[in-house]
């Protein structure tokens, strides 16, 4: 078998601007998926960690180091000495990255439980960091990325109420995703614009609202609207129109 990669690259082309992820059988007879690079194709395993490795024996670094906290707890050690060297967290961030990549693929091939769990997974990692990471760079190098997992994992847990048929709690889960990201933002101590403007946050409100339904509007309602626009286009002759039609139309006796 050749190591050249170019038949395989032709045969499934990059294109500039597209997410191309398939899912393919290994020799293993294991799924895997693959996503295509500009410069080759990226092969991850679907469940543990994404290259298949297993360091010092556990399913990722990550549970690693936590088993090591609490084996420290158990022998009666200072959880709160517990400390990540930069090296150590430099080796985390690049796991980390790892999961980043499966769950994009995951959201894609609409595999939004291992979205769920990959991003759960890098939450956790973000809350250790910040519990333990020795150097304050450290903690910022991976919480910048907190508000974007919060939304992924929302937009994956909202689409599978969706899918459920459970619209209403598909907005509530939306409700609860923006509020998460607030309560980030507000830890953070970033202005309240900056919350406003986050991409993540204006993704998942606008999610929110092709979920709302839309009521019609009252005549009434859309008099004014049409009053609005004709006085911002300087339409003065149709403003006085509308405005007499307004009037009469609120001098109206109501019903009921």
């Amino acid at each position: 078998m050749s190591d050249d990669l170019s038949q395989l690259l032709q045969e499934w082309p990059y294109e500039p601007g597209q997410l191309a992820v398939r899912v393919i059988e290994g020799d293993d007879g294991r799924q895997k998926i693959q996503l295509r690079v500009d410069l080759g194709v990226m092969q991850m395993e679907t469940d543990g960690r994404p290259d298949g490795l297993r360091p010092h024996g556990y399913e990722s670094l990550l549970e690693y180091e936590e088993a090591r906290l609490d084996q420290l707890a158990l022998e009666g050690g200072d959880p709160e000495r517990f400390a990540l060297s930069a090296d150590t967290c430099r080796q985390l961030r690049e796991e980390a990255a790892q999961y980043y990549h499966r769950y994009v693929a995951m959201f894609v091939l609409e595999g939004f439980d291992e979205v769920v769990r990959d991003t759960s997974r890098n939450l956790r990692l973000l809350d250790f960091f910040a519990d333990h990471a020795a150097e304050e760079v450290d903690r910022n190098a991976v919480e910048q990325f907190r508000a974007y997992i919060l939304m992924m994992r929302t937009r994956a847990l909202a689409t599978q109420a969706l899918r459920d048929g459970e619209t209403k709690a598909a907005r509530l889960l939306i409700d609860e995703g923006v509020e998460s990201i607030r309560v980030h933002f507000e830890e953070m101590g970033a202005p309240p614009e900056a919350f406003e403007q986050a991409k993540e946050v204006q993704l998942l409100r606008g999610m929110h609202e092709s979920l709302t339904p839309k009521l019609p509007k009252s005549p009434m309602a859309e008099l004014t609207d049409r009053l609005r626009k004709a006085v911002q286009d300087e339409n003065y002759e149709l403003a006085a129109i509308l405005r007499d039609e307004l009037k009469a139309m609120d001098q109206q006796p109501r019903q009921g």
